[in-house]
């Protein structure tokens, strides 16, 4: 490797949305993370919807059920 073209790997302090904090290393010396292992729903078992600009609103009212007109409920004979 040559010399003085790498950068740093120093310690670093990782922030997570719900508050954790934990050191490791990185080029960088804070991080922030929105997920991390307790809070991320695969560690945990809670689903949690993250909303990031109406998403999850706009696509359930879009997507959302609804009542299907009684001419389509009915059986063709």
């Amino acid at each position: 490797m040559q010399e003085g073209i790498h950068p740093g790997y120093e310690k670093a302090t990782v922030v997570c949305a719900c508050g954790s904090t934990w050191e490791t290393r990185s080029t960088r010396k804070e991080l922030h993370v929105d997920m991390c292992s307790a809070c991320h729903p695969f560690f945990t078992g809670k689903q949690k919807l993250l909303d990031t600009a109406g998403r999850v609103e706009r696509f359930r009212r879009k997507y959302g059920k609804s009542a299907p007109p009684e001419e389509a409920a009915a059986p063709q004979k």
